[in-house]
């Protein structure tokens, strides 16, 4: 049963072993033809590289429609209160290169559809709620996620009426939100985090030595959170 009352508290929950791990490693492993480079460190040369599932095939899809998963966002959402995915959508992997990737920025996503141009913005009535799935083993080394653990009610404060775009809400939560406690989301393969819209949250970069595969993704909500 996942913990409501840790994703009120905190901004966001972790589901361990939302999925079997078997699953979450052979989905890297298919991951692993599609990246471009080997297993080899001295093929790695990029700090991240994007790739994704579009189409829910095999473990994918299986990860996608995990059964804890859904049993979570209905206790969050309310029955009826998201959408079902059927992929996991885009998937960055970090490599252990120096220098890191400049794209480590406090920040929100996206959360509110803008019109029929499929621009999005950031808003204070949030269509999305964010899930991270970890596809490989992260430690505090491996480039984990950084959660501010309870910065969803800072971005409840200060953001107003009008949409902004990514970089205006990016400056304005992370200003509000930098007092609070920064947590990790590391784990297991096939651990999930559920992540409230407004929770501020950041890339890290990679101080150990495996590439760190974990794919993110939002799950479309048929009315917005409150805090």
């Amino acid at each position: 049963m996942v913990d409501v009352e840790s994703f009120e508290t905190d901004g966001y929950v972790k589901l361990e072993q939302a999925a079997p791990r078997a699953v979450a490693d052979e989905a890297r492993e298919l991951l692993w033809l599609r990246l471009g480079v080997s297993q080899d460190p001295a093929t790695w040369t990029q700090p991240v590289v994007w790739t994704a599932d579009l189409t829910g095939d095999g473990p994918f899809g299986e990860l996608a429609r995990s059964p804890v998963l859904a049993e979570a966002l209905d206790a969050i959402c309310g029955q009826g209160g998201w959408m079902p995915r059927g992929a996991l959508g885009n998937i960055p992997v970090r490599f252990p290169v120096s220098p890191a990737a400049d794209d480590r920025g406090w920040h929100i996503d996206l959360n509110t559809p803008g019109g029929s141009d499929d621009t999005w913005f950031v808003t204070n009535r949030p269509h999305t709620l964010l899930v991270l799935t970890l596809l490989s083993e992260v430690t505090i080394d491996d480039a984990p996620t950084r959660i501010r653990a309870g910065s969803h009610r800072d971005t409840a404060r200060v953001l107003g009426d009008e949409p902004l775009d990514a970089v205006q809400a990016g400056a304005l939560v992370e200003a509000a939100s930098a007092a609070r406690p920064v947590h990790h989301a590391t784990g297991a393969p096939g651990d999930m985090y559920l992540l409230h819209p407004f929770t501020v949250h950041a890339a890290d970069e990679h101080r150990g030595s495996t590439p760190r595969f974990m794919s993110q993704a939002p799950v479309l909500l048929t009315h917005p959170l409150t805090t």
